[in-house]
């Protein structure tokens, strides 16, 4: 059984999943934060919900996952003391700085700096998407933000075209947790 939404026993952070590779395994993410202390919601972008195991996800949580701007007379689910955006895409990362806010996630995160919640952006791109210029803009507008982008040497550093699925293994779930500790303190 779900908990209840409008509940909120301890620190809450919101896990915002984007549809990337690694995704399918954001329930290692979801335990290390549990660990820590953290009430875990997972909030997924529209095309995030094809890649992760919905029930599974739910039942590690003990809350529902969300992909949809709730209903009016649907309980309002606890703010967030953080974010995490784990896989973070192309899309959602240039979305996020431009202030588009087309989906309940990206509407989450557009409010987020404006409230002073710590947003913790890590990003699963190839090295092509990289290269763009958007994207490096939108990395640099998000930092302005306050928003913490792990992207460059010693964080995430892109992978070749066509090679995503060897990085699985290696995505670095636990340092973006320590940076999120770290920011926390």
């Amino acid at each position: 059984m779900l908990a209840a939404v409008t509940e909120s026993p301890g620190k809450v952070l919101y896990l915002i999943v984007c549809a990337a590779g690694p995704a399918a395994e954001v329930g290692r993410l979801v335990g290390l934060a549990q660990e820590e202390g953290w009430i875990v919601q997972i909030v997924a972008t529209p095309s995030a919900l094809d890649f992760i195991d919905v029930a599974g996800l739910e039942r590690q949580t003990g809350r529902p996952v969300r992909s949809q701007y709730r209903k009016p007379y649907e309980p309002k689910p606890p703010r967030a003391d953080a974010i995490i955006v784990a896989p973070a895409t192309y899309n959602t990362i240039n979305k996020f700085a431009q202030g588009i806010a087309d989906t309940y996630a990206l509407g989450v995160l557009a409010e987020a700096p404006g409230l002073g919640i710590p947003v913790v952006v890590l990003p699963f791109v190839n090295s092509a998407l990289a290269a763009r210029t958007a994207f490096r803009r939108s990395v640099e507008e998000l930092r302005a933000d306050g928003v913490c982008v792990l992207f460059g040497p010693g964080q995430f550093e892109p992978h070749e075209p066509s090679s995503g699925a060897d990085r699985f293994d290696s995505y670095p779930w636990k340092r973006v947790l320590a940076e999120l500790a770290g920011r926390d303190s």
